[in-house]
């Protein structure tokens, strides 16, 4: 009996202990555990509860080992709508007998906590920012065209932080009283980064381009390898170039093809071929504009383009001739005017529609009509002509026809005053400059003249 009475009292001593102790286990931490790095062994939850309520953060943020911010001081931010979630770490890390093994738990506020979640995290995002403009910044490898030829440059690291990565990491961290993020650095682009293998094809194919560049009737194949040396791409990703060789180009063509004020080849009403020199009428390109032109299509790659900016002098600023190829630029429309032989003709497409005897400028007084390629600026009929002239330096003589071709007031006109019709009256009784037509064919001139077609004077 007392064998069995000692027996029965082990059992119910063994059995109060383990009661006991399990009893403890559930409502306490054990020993070495943490929340949010707060001691909580031996705690009940609502012993945990309180001292999160009472502990203070401190807010300082470290990057690596150095302090970069230390906020302002603060609670922690817990209250009883908490407690189910101490609860809840309690019975996470129950274990049945006291454990030895340390382990902290991360618990953020039910209620959030606004100065870490915005207030400070603006305030690092600044501080970060702020420090490095004081720091070196990494330098990418980069590629660009230089005299030709496709080079990338090396990269370099810097000792910038990368912020918003480390906003990133600041955004994960526990709730802690201080903050300890790893320092991760602004990293440059690669050699061989994609994004610098997709500049280097860019720049290739950049170069490949080719701008077919129409002059009137020639079309000229603007090649990108022959006229883009220099070149680099912008932050996005536009093509930069130097159009120094674009103007050389462009140049070159307006050296070669345009007529302005260069000599005219013309064939006479004899036959004989002469060389007149260019006046007013011509025309030319601009080559600062039609430089910005060219570029333009490389970097909208467009194929084909026509020449735009055309530029001339006298009445139209705009360039006649441009689009005249035939007879050497004179094409078959215009006036031929013969000081010698005191005599015109008027051309027609190719036809000859009328020819009579002139009276041109007053060769003895030097006021001889001027010799070159001009152009019939407008026609006015009836007209009053207003200017000087030796012996009478204030005239106003009305006339029928008026179709001037020089900005300086000579032109063609009826002169129904003229007497002397000779073909040497020009000598000692020539007009001021003007084409005097006798008025019985002035009409039939008038008609066949036309605005903008060039005048032949010889």
């Amino acid at each position: 009996m007392n064998w069995k009475f000692i027996t029965i009292s082990v059992i119910i001593i063994i059995a109060l202990i383990f009661t006991a102790i399990y009893f403890y286990q559930t409502t306490r931490f054990n020993a070495l555990i943490t929340i949010n790095n707060i001691k909580v062994g031996g705690l009940t939850a609502d012993q945990a509860l309180k001292k999160l309520e009472s502990s203070v953060l401190k807010n300082e943020v470290y990057v690596g080992k150095e302090r970069i911010f230390d906020g302002k001081d603060t609670k922690m931010g817990f209250t009883k709508e908490d407690l189910p979630s101490v609860k809840k770490l309690l019975g996470s890390q129950w274990t049945f007998l006291p454990s030895s093994k340390a382990k902290n738990y991360s618990l953020m506020p039910s209620q959030g906590d606004q100065y870490r979640s915005q207030t400070l995290k603006k305030l690092l995002e600044d501080k970060l920012t702020l420090m490095n403009e004081s720091l070196k910044a990494p330098q990418d490898a980069d590629v660009r065209l230089e005299n030709g030829n496709i080079i990338i440059s090396n990269s370099t690291p810097g000792t910038q932080y990368d912020v918003a990565n480390l906003i990133t990491q600041y955004q994960k961290q526990e709730y802690t009283s201080e903050i300890h993020l790893k320092p991760i650095y602004l990293q440059p682009n690669k050699e061989d980064s994609p994004l610098v293998t997709k500049k280097e094809k860019m720049l290739q194919d950049f170069l490949q381009q080719t701008v077919d560049y129409k002059v009137q009737d020639k079309v000229y194949s603007v090649k990108g390898s022959d006229v883009i040396k220099n070149a680099s791409l912008s932050k996005d990703m536009q093509v930069v170039f130097d159009p120094a060789d674009i103007k050389n180009k462009v140049s070159e063509i307006n050296s070669s093809q345009s007529t302005l004020n260069k000599n005219f080849s013309f064939k006479t009403h004899s036959g004989s071929v002469i060389s007149v020199k260019g006046e007013s009428y011509g025309w030319a390109l601009d080559v600062d504009k039609e430089t910005k032109l060219i570029q333009e299509a490389f970097e909208k790659g467009e194929k084909s383009i026509s020449a735009e900016a055309i530029y001339g002098d006298g009445w139209s600023t705009y360039g006649t001739g441009y689009q005249t190829t035939t007879n050497n630029g004179i094409g078959d429309t215009y006036a031929e005017v013969s000081i010698a032989e005191q005599r015109i003709w008027i051309y027609k497409n190719g036809q000859l529609m009328v020819t009579t005897n002139v009276v041109t400028g007053w060769h003895g007084v030097d006021q001889d009509t001027p010799p070159g390629v001009w152009y019939i600026e407008f026609k006015r009929s009836p007209s009053i002509l207003r200017g000087s002239e030796v012996g009478n330096p204030n005239y106003e003589v009305p006339v029928t026809y008026w179709a001037p071709f020089t900005l300086s007031g000579c032109g063609f006109h009826d002169a129904g005053w003229r007497r002397n019709w000779a073909g040497d009256a020009y000598l000692t009784q020539g007009s001021g400059g003007c084409v005097n037509v006798p008025p019985s064919v002035m009409a039939s001139v008038y008609d066949n003249l036309v605005q903008n077609e060039p005048v032949v004077i010889y």
